[in-house]
């Protein structure tokens, strides 16, 4: 392996992020007698099953160069639109989650036709998609509508159980899944080989024939699909949708992803730092909870903290790498 391949950015960030989280976990395990376990380790997931499905498309749409601020709106709109279904309306478990997904992927696919037609910045246009989809929330209903449908309260108590003493929920198959087709998508597929390409230059992936437009279209209607699923796993820990579930998540999302090591120009990433990533974000939360004297705002403080550092960490690793090409040529 060359000193290149040692410091490219894909890699190094990556165990850079796997490195903070056995840091953290290990710290946990030395301050507070019960952190060390597995199933708390386990409890993660649980804990996070959602943010790591919404994590995995974002991943997507970033490594592309673009970025998606709606996912946390259309998570509260999922949460309603499910609740909304079930309810009021009385549709089949079966029926509501297929017109959920649809919802997300078609909201998705229509901020990427629309980027990617009149060459709009991502920004300003899932920037209108959250008002969009967090107003729609409200025409739904002002209220919380409750879920009382059996098969969510299933899904809701359910415990998987493996070696006879430990425990995951439904959501983290359902989670693991998405990771599992995420990773399958961007390491073994030509989609995920094109999205790669245009995040590196969209430029030269056109010159060398790639469906650039059908690419990126696509890269949305999957990031919308993922925050539409995310938003139905939402409901089976709240059992009920709010139009205001999921404010600012996305910036838990985004923060997710770049901490794991995927760059905000594009081009570089993986689904697998993504889930490292959201393993440290949760494994704040809990240092937090052992912790007791702290409230929840220094979650955010301290993923603050970790953009700062990673993307700067990114930049320098990046520049070396620069550097170290220049000087083999």
């Amino acid at each position: 392996m060359t000193k290149s391949n040692l410091i490219n950015p894909r890699h190094v960030s990556m165990f850079v992020t796997l490195g903070l989280f056995i840091l953290l976990f290990g710290t946990g395990s030395v301050l507070f007698y019960g952190f060390f376990s597995l199933q708390n380790f386990w409890n993660l997931f649980i804990d996070n099953s959602y943010l790591l499905i919404m994590a995995v498309g974002m991943t997507f749409v970033i490594i592309s160069g673009g970025i998606d601020l709606s996912v946390g709106s259309v998570l509260a709109l999922s949460t309603m639109m499910t609740s909304a279904l079930l309810e009021k309306a009385g549709l089949p478990p079966p029926v509501v989650i297929f017109l959920v997904l649809l919802m997300g992927t078609v909201f998705g696919f229509s901020m990427g036709y629309i980027i990617q037609t009149f060459s709009l910045p991502p920004f300003i246009i899932t920037l209108a998609g959250l008002y969009l989809a967090r107003g729609l929330c409200y025409v739904i209903s002002l209220d919380t509508i409750g879920i009382t449908n059996p098969f969510w309260h299933v899904m809701a108590r359910t415990k998987i159980r493996f070696f006879g003493l430990f425990f995951i929920s439904p959501s983290v198959v359902i989670a693991l899944a998405m990771v599992a087709i995420g990773m399958f998508l961007s390491r073994y597929s030509r989609f995920g080989r094109n999205i790669f390409a245009i995040g590196g230059n969209e430029q030269s992936a056109l010159l060398m024939g790639l469906p650039v437009a059908l690419t990126k279209i696509s890269i949305y209607a999957f990031n919308g699909f993922c925050s539409a699923l995310g938003g139905i796993v939402f409901t089976f820990y709240t059992l009920s949708g709010y139009a205001l579930n999921g404010k600012n998540m996305e910036m838990d999302v985004i923060a997710s992803v770049v901490i794991g090591g995927t760059l905000l120009t594009g081009g570089v990433g993986g689904v697998l730092g993504t889930v490292f990533a959201v393993l440290v974000y949760g494994t704040i939360q809990v240092l937090i909870v052992f912790q007791g004297t702290l409230n929840a705002w220094w979650t955010r403080i301290a993923i603050g903290f970790l953009f700062f550092l990673v993307t700067t960490l990114q930049r320098i690793f990046e520049n070396r790498g620069t550097g170290v090409k220049q000087l083999e040529k």
